[in-house]
């Protein structure tokens, strides 16, 4: 569900094509909320049905600009203030923690090296976006002071997975314990 208020979230910030919502979804939030082409080709349809967004022009090869309506707006803005927040958190790396007494040591201790550098390369990736933001460059409209927020929760959440997957190589394999660091 959570999709289509991505899709109107983006459309809030002005009319695109399908393509265009398809490329900001992968570029904004698609580590946070991936969507794939035909799932957004079809939910845009959707909202058109409702009447939550429409067609603000066409162009060749039938390409469809879409802009929210402001019952679109509504909704969306019902959404971020009446609706409960979904807090499960969907992480294959998490998941796969469960299962660690599984494994060998050596590919324990590879996996976790592999999510330590994968971690700490997404912390700092969004850091770099986090001080491009802080100098200016994507200016100081409402919807940049969203995403810094957003942003800087990613980099607080992937400097933790970093030092979690770093602590978890000090556990003995195949122990039990209760120690927390």
């Amino acid at each position: 569900m959570s999709l289509r208020y991505g899709l109107l979230g983006l459309l809030a910030e002005g009319a695109a094509s399908g393509y265009d919502l398809a490329r900001r979804f992968q570029e904004v939030l698609g580590s946070v909320w991936p969507a794939q082409h035909p799932k957004i080709y079809a939910e845009l349809n959707r909202l058109a049905q409702e009447g939550l967004i429409e067609v603000e022009s066409e162009g060749p090869r039938g390409r469809k600009a879409y802009r929210i309506t402001e019952e679109g707006l509504v909704a969306v803005r019902g959404w971020l203030r009446d609706t409960e927040v979904d807090h499960t958190l969907r992480m294959q790396s998490l998941l796969r923690s469960f299962f660690f007494w599984l494994m060998e040591p050596d590919d324990l201790r590879r996996h976790l090296d592999e999510e330590a550098r994968f971690f700490a390369e997404a912390a700092a990736r969004y850091e770099e976006y986090a001080k491009a933001k802080d100098r200016g460059e994507f200016g100081d409209s409402p919807q940049t002071r969203s995403m810094r927020i957003a942003i800087e929760a990613g980099v607080r959440l992937y400097r933790t997975l970093a030092e979690w997957a770093e602590w978890a190589k000090t556990v003995p394999p195949n122990s039990s314990t209760t120690t927390h660091s």
